[in-house]
């Protein structure tokens, strides 16, 4: 394969401030198509080489493609994922994959059946010290996973509160996010599925854990979404765990992500706002990674290049496949069902 032909349902701000530059800029990268709303389609078309600007989701589908990159409003990517799975098609589709448990597991079923290659681009699953974190797990160096805590905040109040022009200044984008995707619950929007999806995923793809069940609440503080959440988590391997996410770090500040993992034979502790990968094990062995300043920062360079690279066959490593993603959304389905609840225990899986 000299280029992949590569289609694009979806032109917001996410996707022409980091997706559409990145592949315009490759090589064995052939910008088929881009589907989505509004005038500024065109312009769209034209700034990032793409051949065809269509409103119709089948008409991209149907124009020839490899692959195709989703990055819709969060209610509409399961649709999409499984017309683009029923073609055969390579997909790559953005966080929260889905937002039923239901869904994300029957496009893990339409992936199986279809052979193709399925990323969903969580930036931090791709950094060096977080794939070093994965080998010292693999390594078997922590033991049995007995507790873990997974943690995330940002600076994201304004997003998810219904403003997000603050946000723009980390993004080279003239559009704006959109506050229906963002801060509107009937299309999936809140903290957890926002945020939380990022920090689960990654702990889910280090661990290769699955909860089990989940009690927790979410607080919206005067929002129309989740601003807060927290969670009380068991694991299929019976591991205790606690889950924690907030909206309302400054303007400016480091994301927080901060995963610490109790096992058997020692903790491991891994946290991006202060760039450290430590082990402590309990026969007295440390091993502390060596992390570059600002290599924490939450950046995403290397998942759709990654993306390219496995349909090519230049990489056989994807660190965000669809079972990961599929873990990530039942979790945050049950808690959000818990909190419903007023705080009762559900199950996250039969």
């Amino acid at each position: 394969m000299s280029r992949v032909r590569i289609g694009a349902v979806g032109a917001g701000w996410w996707a022409t401030s980091n997706h559409f530059p990145l592949l315009a800029n490759r090589e064995d990268v052939e910008l088929v198509g881009v589907c989505g709303l509004g005038p500024g389609l065109g312009d769209v078309r034209d700034k990032f080489g793409f051949g065809l600007a269509t409103e119709s989701v089948d008409e991209l589908l149907d124009s020839g493609l490899d692959a195709v990159v989703i990055t819709t409003p969060h209610d509409l990517h399961f649709d999409v994922a499984t017309r683009a799975l029923e073609r055969g098609l390579h997909v790559l589709c953005e966080k929260p994959m889905t937002l039923r448990a239901d869904e994300a597991w029957s496009l893990a079923e339409s992936v199986e059946r279809a052979g193709t290659h399925f990323l969903v681009p969580y930036g931090w699953n791709y950094k060096p010290f977080t794939v070093e974190a994965k080998r010292i797990l693999d390594a078997g160096l922590v033991g049995d996973i007995q507790f873990a805590l997974c943690h995330m905040a940002s600076p994201t109040r304004g997003l998810f509160g219904g403003d997000p022009t603050h946000m723009l200044e980390r993004w080279d984008s003239d559009t704006k996010p959109e506050l229906s995707t963002w801060a509107d619950p009937k299309h999936g929007g809140g903290y957890a599925h926002g945020q939380v999806s990022h920090s689960s995923a990654l702990f889910f793809w280090l661990t290769g854990m699955r909860a089990a069940t989940v009690a927790g609440r979410v607080a919206n503080a005067g929002s129309a979404v989740d601003l807060f959440d927290a969670a009380v988590i068991r694991f299929d391997n019976g591991a205790l765990g606690s889950l924690s996410g907030a909206a309302t770090l400054a303007d400016g500040d480091k994301y927080q992500v901060d995963l610490r993992i109790f096992g058997t034979e020692g903790v491991l502790m891994i946290d991006v706002e202060r760039e450290r990968v430590s082990l402590s094990r309990y026969d007295g062995e440390n091993i502390n990674v060596d992390i570059p300043a600002s290599e924490g920062e939450y950046e995403c360079l290397v998942p759709p290049v990654r993306f390219v690279e496995l349909i090519t066959g230049a990489s056989t490593q994807n660190n965000s496949t669809v079972d990961v993603a599929a873990r990530s959304v039942e979790l945050i389905e049950g808690l959000l069902r818990s909190s419903a609840a007023d705080g009762a225990e559900v199950r996250v899986h039969d």
